[in-house]
């Protein structure tokens, strides 16, 4: 088997070597994006990545106390993104949309993430608390079942049409220099924010004592129980956490992409598992830098690989190129990037 493995490592490592030195010899010789054009891919995958970060903290956390992974946290964020359409909405139609963008955009996100923390809470209380006693299996496939029913709650209550948020203001539209780079004002916001929210959960986690207890019972739940700590509290306090951290990323959704549907959460949701894994389920951290690289693979890995090979039409491929790197990155470094944080009975 590990001489299988060496072989696979190998191979991918040539594999990629090749489509590198392809992708730089056609642009020597003029052919391939321009200079511009690779910087708009390298901030785009950045805007995308910081989004599937923010989702990837849900996973990470309850994985972190629970030692499952959360299916249903894609629909955790799709349901905060949807709400969001219709306080957006409202908002236009009285015209604060256009006449204050900055107290709309504070509204929409309050309401993304009031959506997104309740529905992870009561996901947690309904269906996760009476099966936190069996088998892991059990609430994994429990998790695939609140996907759905929550997919098709949303898709009952509000139809299966895509949505479409109010357009943003120009300036949001247009672009704007930063340290000499012309990014676009709606992806600039997307990073700033996507940072700030990452920051803020950092020094939550860290330095308050919700923080401490959540950490303390992802490390061990008897023995946090033995010194004082409420598990089942602490438990729904990261379910909000992780719901809120949704929310966020549901309004960045729709500065990016505008529209929202029943199954907008499951594709990005996917995502941020992948950029979980990537970066160590269960290190925070690593779930940020897990959907920072994840967006740049997708981003400007087309380009740079797979256009090296002549392969025509490579934009359409980055779901490919992400689920190739997260293959890849499992083979040679299967605890992902910054290494797995497990608890003791998982380490066990």
């Amino acid at each position: 088997m590990d001489s299988f493995l060496w072989v696979v490592r190998v191979g991918a490592i040539i594999l990629l070597i090749w489509g590198v030195t392809g992708t730089v010899v056609q642009g020597l010789s003029g052919q391939g994006p321009t200079g511009e054009a690779w910087r708009d891919l390298v901030v785009a995958g950045i805007a995308q990545g910081a989004m599937y970060g923010l989702i990837a903290l849900g996973y990470s956390m309850v994985y972190g106390v629970l030692g499952f992974i959360n299916f249903a946290h894609g629909e955790v964020f799709m349901s905060g993104g949807m709400v969001g359409f219709f306080v957006a909405n409202y908002l236009w139609e009285v015209r604060l949309w256009e006449n204050n963008f900055v107290l709309a955009i504070l509204l929409v996100l309050l309401s993304s993430i009031l959506t997104s923390t309740l529905v992870a809470v009561i996901v947690e209380r309904i269906a996760y608390r009476p099966l936190r006693a069996s088998p892991r299996l059990i609430p994994l496939i429990t998790s695939i079942g609140i996907s759905f029913f929550l997919q098709y709650t949303f898709a009952g209550l509000f139809g299966v049409a895509v949505k479409n948020y109010p357009p943003p203001p120009d300036s949001l539209r247009s672009r704007i220099s930063l340290l000499g780079l012309e990014i676009e004002g709606s992806k600039l916001l997307v990073i700033v924010v996507a940072v700030a929210t990452m920051v803020g959960l950092y020094l939550f986690v860290e330095k308050t004592r919700t923080g401490r207890s959540i950490r303390a019972v992802a490390e061990d739940k008897e023995i946090a129980a033995l010194m004082g700590i409420d598990v089942n509290r602490t438990i729904v306090a990261t379910f909000a956490v992780g719901g809120a951290m949704a929310g966020v990323a549901g309004t960045l959704w729709a500065l990016l992409f505008r529209g929202v549907s029943f199954i907008t959460g499951f594709l990005p949701g996917i995502k941020a598992f992948t950029a979980a894994v990537l970066g160590g389920i269960g290190n925070l951290p690593g779930a940020m830098a897990g959907g920072v690289l994840l967006g740049l693979f997708e981003g400007v890995g087309p380009q740079l690989v797979l256009a090296g090979f002549g392969i025509p039409g490579v934009s359409q491929l980055k779901d490919v190129v992400a689920f190739t790197a997260l293959v890849l990155v499992l083979i040679f470094k299967p605890t992902g990037l910054f290494g797995e944080r497990l608890s003791a009975e998982d380490r066990a």
